[in-house]
């Protein structure tokens, strides 16, 4: 998985049909969608770069507010690990050098089907990153996506996770 998808629950169905639109009509006609088993959650795997592909869509909304009805937030994915913290920290450490010097950080955590805690995620992955805190207005986020027995780790600008929702605001102000 290279994107992880929201969703209103029981529309599962219609957001997938509507990703796999997107993505054909930005060049991939191969993407491999799943229906996870949390409610409202779809992951994809395709060949496109993940950041590019929520670029690509958040211009399509600006164009067009009205051809996104099912997707709510599309979230990139740089590497997918398993669920345990020794594989996060060791990942993270990897991870956390496209945090430039000088950069301010935040980590984020969504945990589904997880036992982890996230206090416990947090002060392990904190001291392996040597910028920064800012938990305001940080330079880049460290996203750590637990779903289940799957973490998906990302380290993203603020604009790199598409909000539907925000992003159709932002047209009528």
């Amino acid at each position: 998985m290279n994107l992880i998808i929201t969703c209103a629950r029981h529309f599962e169905p219609e957001t997938e049909e509507e990703l796999r639109n997107i993505l054909e009509e930005l060049g991939d006609s191969d993407v491999k969608i799943s229906i996870t088993k949390m409610s409202g959650i779809l992951t994809a795997e395709t060949k496109l770069k993940p950041i590019m592909v929520v670029r690509k869509i958040k211009e399509m909304l600006l164009d067009e507010p009205w051809s996104i009805r099912y997707c709510l937030r599309i979230i990139p994915i740089q590497k997918v690990i398993e669920t345990k913290i020794e594989e996060i920290e060791k990942m993270i450490t990897y991870i956390s050098e496209q945090i430039s010097n000088g950069e301010t950080y935040k980590i984020s955590i969504k945990k589904r089907n997880s036992d982890l805690s996230s206090q416990e995620i947090i002060s392990k992955i904190a001291s392996k990153i040597k910028n920064k805190v800012s938990l305001e207005f940080p330079d880049k986020i460290v996203l750590i996506e637990i779903l289940g027995d799957k973490t998906g780790i990302s380290v993203l600008k603020k604009a790199d996770v598409l909000s539907v929702e925000k992003t159709k605001r932002s047209i009528s102000e």
